[in-house]
């Protein structure tokens, strides 16, 4: 691991309205800790920033030194490209603050904030971000830079398609706007195409009106029958207005209340939606669902939004050993469902999981080269989840999920940059059309030509 001397730790600090830990200091071993425990890593120093202008220093202070810079906000991602070995980690963590203008309905949100953070403060009008995701401690930022969707973005977009502005801190520490109207190179580069650009201190977005309930739940299906229902879903959940958002999940099931005792722990099929809407009528969209096949129980109604938000985190609470593979379908054919019953059966643990959301609805309907997120036509993707609490299962569990991924390779089309775990520079282009990614690689050449920020699924300006 590199050392810094006294002398240049004492430089950063000089100025510095937050705090610089290097090892050996009171909370210098919480604040490398991020989301996936794979990742073990030893910074030289961590800045952890307290506003813009912390951001601005670390950076001229990374690149005078010649540092590996790595960005932490959620530090959620699955790659662990949030802390360094030996460099300087860039912590936004600190800087979490939400500011709802409901009049406008808009939302300028830090940083580091997370999504519960967001959902709190734009509950407290009724409003909601688009695209904002489905676990709480999940990061803004990350989130938003590679696309962001969740319950609602069939009906109202992207998190990328309701971001107005953002403030971005460049590679050579100076601070930018970006938006429609100002550096629009740079804000289409920032909506799906990571972190490369820069540190995005500030986010605008659009919110909108959903109340603070949602007619929703959680339909826990018998695996036996998981070949007829996948057959159902696939074609019915394409014909459901944009309102109705449902998903499909394969997994062990947890001790959810409404199951009976002697299910908890078996191999399930979990369909859990939202409607936006009134209760009746989301009752009858998600009556087919119901009926399809035999349910081992269920739990719906109108549910509060940061509730329900928050309801699946203790599945996937920091600590745990986490990969990741995963692809867009460009159909959910037969032969898909065969090989993700057949690797279903064969999970490693039981906190793996396989999650197949549906996507299209209002995304679908937005160019694809209107924004650096470019993959929108696709029903499905499919994200093979493996979690596991021992290193002594890392073999075991990676390799489950790569012969996975291969055996449904040839259903894809293009990968989720969000649900990347560290994969190569072939996956990372993957992640967007061809046109896309040769854009993306110039706008890298412009505001990041020496590739300070590579800690992420890079795009390197060559």
């Amino acid at each position: 691991m590199t050392e810094l001397r006294s002398s240049k730790v004492a430089d950063l600090r000089a100025g510095f309205r937050g705090e610089v830990l290097v090892p050996g200091d009171a909370g210098y071993d919480d604040a490398r800790e991020i989301w996936n425990g794979m990742f073990d890593r030893r910074p030289a120093a961590i800045a952890r920033c307290v506003g813009t202008s912390d951001v601005m220093r670390a950076v001229d202070f990374g690149g005078e030194q010649g540092l590996e810079i790595s960005v932490k906000g959620g530090g959620h991602n699955s790659a662990g490209t949030a802390v360094c070995e030996g460099g300087l980690m860039i912590d936004l963590s600190l800087m979490r603050s939400a500011y709802v203008d409901p009049r406008r309905r808009t939302v300028r949100v830090d940083g580091g904030a997370l999504l519960g953070d967001l959902d709190f403060e734009t509950q407290v009008h009724g409003l909601a971000v688009s695209g904002g995701g489905i676990i709480s401690h999940t990061g803004v930022g990350g989130l938003t830079l590679g696309g962001g969707f969740g319950w609602i973005s069939r009906k109202h977009g992207l998190a990328v398609d309701n971001l107005i502005s953002a403030e971005v801190v460049k590679a050579d520490g100076k601070l930018m706007h970006a938006s429609e109207t100002e550096n629009t190179d740079l804000f289409w580069a920032i909506r799906g195409g990571g972190g490369n650009f820069g540190i995005v201190t500030s986010f605008e977005f659009r919110c909108v009106d959903i109340g603070t309930k949602v007619y929703s739940g959680l339909i826990v299906k018998r695996f036996e029958d998981a070949k007829e229902y996948m057959r159902f879903h696939r074609d019915y959940a394409r014909t459901m207005p944009d309102e109705m958002t449902a998903w499909m999940l394969v997994r062990h099931a947890p001790p959810l209340p409404f199951l009976p005792s002697d299910v908890h722990g078996k191999l399930v099929m979990i369909v859990p939606f939202v409607y936006l809407g009134d209760e009746a009528k989301g009752a009858e969209a998600i009556r087919p669902f119901r009926e399809a096949t035999p349910s081992h129980g269920e739990g719906i109604g109108m549910n509060p939004w940061v509730g329900w938000q928050a309801g699946f985190d203790p599945l996937v609470d920091h600590g745990a050993r986490n990969y990741w593979k995963s692809h867009h379908l460009r159909e959910l054919s037969d032969g898909a469902i065969d090989a993700i019953l057949h690797f279903a059966q064969e999970m490693p643990t039981d906190e793996s999981e396989v999650f197949v959301p549906h996507m299209e609805g209002a995304p679908s309907r937005v160019p694809e080269d209107a924004t650096a997120y470019s993959h929108r036509t696709t029903p499905f993707l499919l994200n093979l989840h493996t979690r596991w609490r021992d290193a002594v299962d890392d073999a075991r569990c990676v390799r489950w999920a790569r012969e996975f991924h291969e055996a449904t390779q040839p259903y894809a089309e293009g990968v989720y940059v969000n649900f990347l775990s560290d994969e190569g520079a072939g996956r990372v282009k993957a992640a967007y059309k061809p046109a896309v990614w040769d854009r993306l690689v110039e706008v890298k050449k412009r505001y990041d030509p020496g590739n300070l920020f590579h800690m992420n699924q890079n795009i390197k300006p060559d």
